[in-house]
């Protein structure tokens, strides 16, 4: 795992570096926009995640460790890939990501090319709980008054559902009858009980069927 890089500049566009490092030139994919300072002949140091595919190798770098961390948790969503990260940390900060995903908002998601509305509210709830080392990434940095953590992945997931196309009743009885068979709170896996639920138990009460 090649954790970061330090080097010249030698050569960069939008959304890319390449730096030297031993001689070597190393291709970097970049936020656009975030890494302004990557001019030609000027040293960087970047924060890395290196992902792994049978046909390349390819090289994320992000200029703070709340970029790489958010991407790291992005990555991890069901049909989320390194480039679609790339994109919303392109669009959003760290602290706008937490603000939305606090908030239950997704259209900020929406707004990031590639994105649609399901994939959007799907992040809302599949990020939920796991972005409390940036919780205080705010511009103000004060705490704010935390929610019942469990309540507040129930509630995540019942929207979520409900996004997904489910009434509302039925989305809350669904994310219920799950916990109380022993699905866990956290929100991925809360989400994907309640959805084989419904799926299973209660096929044909999808709203708008």
């Amino acid at each position: 795992m090649i954790a970061s890089i330090h080097g010249e500049v030698l050569s960069a566009g939008a959304g890319w570096a390449v730096i030297g490092v031993g001689g070597i030139g190393l291709r970097v994919e970049v936020p656009s926009g975030r890494v302004a300072q990557a001019h030609v002949g000027e040293t960087l140091f970047l924060h890395t995640w290196l992902v792994v595919r049978e046909d390349a190798l390819t090289l994320f770098g992000f200029s703070t460790e709340d970029e790489l961390t958010v991407f790291g948790h992005l990555i991890a969503v069901s049909g989320v890939g390194p480039r679609s990260a790339l994109g919303v940390l392109s669009s959003l900060t760290p602290a706008e990501i937490v603000r939305a995903v606090a908030n239950e908002d997704a259209k900020p998601f929406q707004k990031v090319s590639g994105i649609g509305p399901k994939t959007a509210k799907l992040l809302t709830v599949s990020l939920a709980g796991k972005l409390k080392e940036l919780s205080f990434a705010d511009a103000g940095g004060a705490p704010t008054a935390v929610a019942d953590p469990d309540l507040v992945a129930s509630e995540a997931v019942r929207d979520g559902l409900v996004g997904l196309g489910w009434g509302e009743s039925e989305a809350w009885q669904a994310v219920q009858d799950a916990r109380a068979a022993g699905a866990p709170a956290e929100s991925a896996a809360l989400l994907r009980a309640s959805l084989a639920l419904l799926q299973s138990a209660r096929p044909s009460g999808r709203s708008g069927r």
